[in-house]
């Protein structure tokens, strides 16, 4: 007997710990549905999208790297996402039974520095990718000071300034950052299978913040440079459980049970 379903898809899709996420919360709630991992490569997006369109059981899925923002010509983007963020990381069933596509990115890397005060504050982010734009999008909406992004390509970092209407400079990965209030690592450096990330916090200030929305491995070597100097750190799981919790109830039609957030972490940790 068939059962709903919903998934993240990406390439490389291994690492992924959304599963056990939407697993957690299935099984609390008593829901009889799955959340699976599957692997899609770039060339099979349009195919993968095609079926999953048929497919009556399927409720959505979430999107990872590297397929954020090529997922766009695959969906329908009735929130306009193209043009503000420019990324989905989010597909769903709308209430005829339509696919449409958004981003739950943006409020899931604010979620955990709500309470900060960034207004007109420097900030730095590494990558340019679809991450970093759901990043920048909540940066702009807070109204940040001079954003420096680091990218190894600095022509893709200044159109997204450019295009969130930032602030700022562009500069290459081994560039000197910034005295920022807050630095965002919102690429995949750093991440298992991929090459590290070296930076020199020096230049950051004692009360600067680095976030690493990198969750494998949970503790970073950005993170441990950070921890080593004294920063005060938020790991990729804050991130990752904030923008799950509001896809799963657009595929499930039921809040998550964050009461329980502790033991997912610590599942989730191990």
């Amino acid at each position: 007997m068939s059962r709903p379903y919903a998934e993240v898809i990406g390439d490389p899709i291994a690492h992924s710990k959304s599963p056990l996420i939407h697993r957690f919360w299935l099984d609390r709630l008593k829901i009889e549905a799955d959340y699976r991992a599957t692997h899609v490569a770039a060339d099979a997006l349009g195919v993968y999208f095609d079926e999953r369109r048929r497919d009556r059981d399927w409720r959505g899925c979430n999107i990872t790297v590297p397929h954020k923002e090529a997922a766009l010509m695959h969906v329908p983007d009735p929130g306009g996402i193209r043009q503000t963020i420019g990324a989905i990381n989010t597909v769903f069933r709308d209430e005829t039974g339509e696919l449409a596509g958004t981003n739950t990115d943006a409020a899931g890397f604010w979620s955990p520095i709500s309470a900060l005060d960034l207004r007109d504050k420097p900030v730095a982010v590494v990558g340019a990718g679809g991450a970093a734009r759901a990043v920048l999008f909540a940066l702009a909406r807070v109204g940040v000071g001079e954003v420096t992004i680091l990218n190894r390509t600095p022509l893709k970092g200044a159109g997204l300034l450019a295009g969130f209407g930032l602030k700022g400079k562009v500069l290459p990965l081994d560039g000197p950052l910034p005295p920022a209030a807050l630095l965002v690592n919102a690429s995949t450096l750093g991440m298992t299978g991929q090459p590290p990330l070296h930076l020199d916090l020096g230049p950051l200030p004692d009360d600067a913040i680095v976030y690493d929305i990198v969750y494998s491995p949970l503790q970073t070597g950005l993170l441990q440079d950070a921890d080593a100097r004294g920063l005060d750190t938020i790991d990729g799981l804050e991130m990752l459980i904030g923008q799950a919790a509001l896809a799963f109830e657009l595929f499930f039609d039921a809040e998550p049970p964050r009461q329980h957030d502790d033991e997912l972490r610590e599942l989730l940790a191990r």
